[in-house]
Formats: C-alpha cells, structure tokens, sequence
C-alpha cells in the first residue's frame, strides 16, 4: 500500500512539473509574440514603409514638405542604408523656405528626429543654408558652397571599405564633388536622411539615385563655368547657361547672377543670349556694384545700370526707366561693356583698338538714343553717392542688340568696381552668358 502511495506521488509530482515547465514556455512565447507586435504596430501602423521615420514633415511621394513652427527640427530618415549595391541618393531642392536650413547627409538608424543630421555623434550632413558640414557636431565646419532652389545635393559611400568599420563619405552639388569626410560606421549602417528647420522648405528626394565616378570629368566640364560667378540667388548654372528658378510671383522674387570679376580694360564687354523668354522675358544685363541687393534688377538700385529685355528702357541707379532701345526676345543677343578714359589705370595694351571696332557697328535707329543722352547723364549724375575724399572715377557704359550699339552711360564706378550682372523674374527664363566674347 505504501509502495503504491509513493507511486502516485512520483507520477503527480512529474506530472506538475511537466505543467508547470510547458506553461513557462507559453508565457515566454507570448511575450515574444507581444513584443514583436508592438514593433510591428510601431513600425506601420501610421501607414509608413517599415522603419522609415519623420517627424514635422509632410511626405507626398518623393517630396517632403516642413511642417512645424520654424523653432523645431523637422527630419526624415530613409527605411534603408546605404549599401554596396545602393550606395548614393540626392535631394532636389524645391523650395527654401524662409531660411534655407535644409540639410542632407547620413545618420544611425534611430537618429533623434528632433535634430538636424550632423549634430549627433555618429552622423554627417551638408548644410545648404551656408555650406558647411556638420559631423557629429552642432558646430559645422566650411565645406562647399551653398544651395538654393533647384540644387540636387547628393550624398554617397565609397563601398570598398564599409565592411572595416568605417567609409568615406562624400557629397555632391548637381552632380559634381563637393568633398568627403571619413566616418565610423555602425552594425546597422548609416541612413539617409534629410533635415529641415523653417516655414516653406521642399525637397524631393531619390533614394535610387546613381553617381559615377568616372563621368565626374564631363560633368566637371558641365559646370566649370559656375566658378565664374560670384553670387547666384535662384538662378541654376549649367555650363554658360542661366535658368531662372524662383517663384517669379512678385518683384521681391528676382533672380540675380554676379560675377566673380568686375570688367576691367582687359575684359570690358560681355554679351547674354536670350535661349528662353518665358513667360514675361523679364531679362536685365547690366553692371552693378559688389554688394548690389540680391532681390533687386540690376538698374533698379544705386551703383547699377542695366538694359531691360521686356520694355527696352534703360535703368541707371532707379525704379523708373527711360526709352533707350527696342525689346529684346528669344534668340536675340544683349551686350554691355565699358569704354575706359585714356587716362584711366590699364591693365594691358591692345584693348583700345576693340573698343574702336566696336563703336562703328551702330545702326541708324541707335542715333535716337543720343538725342536726350546729356540731359540724363546730369540727372543720375546727381543721384551719385560719393563719399568725401573718395577719388571719383567715371567710365562709359554702353550696350549692343545683335552686335549694334544701343546708346551710352556715364557713370561713376563704386569700390571695387563694376561687376556683370544678370537678372531674371519670369518662370522659364534662361539666357547663355559669355563673359569673354573679344577674348581670342
């Protein structure tokens, strides 16, 4: 009796053990399963593609629009590293918004959504609003030149080395090489990711971008011509090519080129194609001042002259144009130059005798021009600011159509000189500017 007593025990004991063991592994089971929900729930339950992550940004598409308040960052991080067989992406500025804080570059998976990639350890950004490169740093380092509207800022890895803990990181500017930063790379790779930080900033972005190595020279010929300008305000380069790309809603919205150099007695003349008129051919060349006001037609402000395509008037330091010579349409050829007293500080010999070919190609209908030329050369002499003890240098400014000389302007020449600049206004304007057409 006793034997068969202890029997039973055995067998009940084993048996609760059994229970009990199979109940820990369901319990562990459908923690497993809760969890594993949760990120499910976490990942897609906002409709999201798996992992993609934003905050104070409205996603359409490619395109990601700002959406908070200006005080508070907006970020975007793509679902996916870049890899070796994914291993570039770009982001198409569309719009500037009020400051421009856009930024592009690479971070860790779960990177704050509430900071700019860069300012964290472990991510890298280029910074279009004043071109520097921000490395696990709120404070950013100079690095290439800024972007506005219509820039592609591109982001990339050179892949050879990713597997060794750390990669080479570089960026592009439509198309071409900024530079490149060495960085640490994580188990989990590094994420593209786009910040934004004030009202009205755009961006489209394309995560299956490509960027080769090899086609680098041709695009470096593409582009060389963008050193040749010293300030571009909504206007994209393309070789000798300009195209506006603002909004073209108001005259605050003008696009400016300036460049580099200011004309000189070795390089005294320029001349701009019109290939597009746009909408309203609102197309200006002129000459203006280093510091000339970016939202401003050259023409419109003081130390400016400029012949306007749309209405052919002349404006010289002022809002309000006078009659100067006809308007001016696609395939037409507007040129400005300086004719510099004898007496004045030359650079090089030779250059008198371009100026003297290029006074006898006048038409019959510039004569028109000259009828009222000293009555207004003394009024916008008088508009002139000159500083006390300035040494006052005049020069004459004329411009051409097609090669026959327009009319003239004396004007005083401001520090540093007079400097070739374009303006632009209507949506698909674009002009092809030789800044050297005498040369050779």
């Amino acid at each position: 009796m006793l034997q068969t007593c202890l029997v039973s025990s055995l067998k009940y004991f084993s048996y609760r053990s059994t229970v009990i063991i199979q109940m820990d592994d369901i319990n562990v089971l459908h923690h497993r399963c809760l969890l594993n929900l949760r990120r499910r729930v976490r990942d897609i339950g906002d409709g999201r593609p798996a992992q993609e992550r934003y905050m104070r940004l409205l996603k359409d598409g490619d395109t990601l629009s700002y959406q908070g308040n200006s005080e508070e960052v907006g970020c975007y991080v793509a679902g996916h590293p870049l890899s070796k067989g994914n291993c570039y992406f770009e982001v198409t500025i569309v719009d500037t918004g009020v400051r421009g804080t856009i930024a592009v570059g690479l971070v860790p998976k779960f990177y704050r959504l509430d900071h700019q990639p860069g300012w964290l350890p472990y991510s890298v950004a280029y910074h279009a609003d004043n071109g520097k490169l921000y490395n696990g740093n709120p404070v950013g380092q100079q690095f290439g030149p800024k972007c506005a509207r219509g820039d592609r800022i591109g982001c990339g890895i050179h892949s050879e080395n990713i597997e060794a803990g750390v990669t080479t990181v570089f960026f592009t500017k439509n198309g071409k090489e900024v530079g490149s930063v060495e960085v640490p790379v994580s188990a989990e790779g590094l994420f593209p990711a786009v910040g934004m930080h004030s009202m009205g900033e755009e961006v489209r972005v394309d995560l299956q971008a490509e960027w080769f190595l090899e086609e680098d020279d041709s695009m470096m010929m593409v582009d060389s011509h963008e050193d040749d300008w010293g300030r571009l305000y909504d206007v994209r380069v393309s070789g000798t090519l300009l195209e506006y790309v603002g909004k073209g809603k108001s005259i605050m919205d003008v696009g400016l080129a300036q460049a580099r150099q200011p004309l000189t007695t070795r390089c005294h003349y320029y001349e701009v194609e019109i290939v597009d008129a746009g909408e309203k051919c609102y197309i200006a060349l002129g000459l203006a001042r280093r510091d000339y006001p970016r939202n401003r037609h050259p023409g419109w402000s003081r130390g400016s002259v400029a012949y306007h395509a749309d209405d052919g008037k002349i404006f010289h330091g002022s809002g309000v144009g006078d009659a100067f010579g006809p308007r001016c349409f696609k395939g037409d050829i507007m040129g400005c130059g300086i004719m510099f007293p004898r007496d004045y500080i030359l650079d090089g010999e030779g250059d008198l005798d371009d100026w003297e070919q290029l006074e006898v190609r006048p038409g019959q209908a510039s004569v028109q021009n000259f009828l009222y030329l000293n009555d207004e050369e003394e009024e916008e002499e008088d508009g002139e600011e000159v500083e006390q003890g300035q040494d006052v240098r005049k020069v004459t400014v004329f411009f051409t159509r097609n090669g026959k000389l327009m009319g003239r302007r004396e004007m005083v020449v401001p520090p540093g000189g007079l400097y070739p600049t374009v303006g632009m206004l209507s949506s698909g304007e674009k002009v092809k500017v030789d800044l050297h057409p005498l040369s050779g």
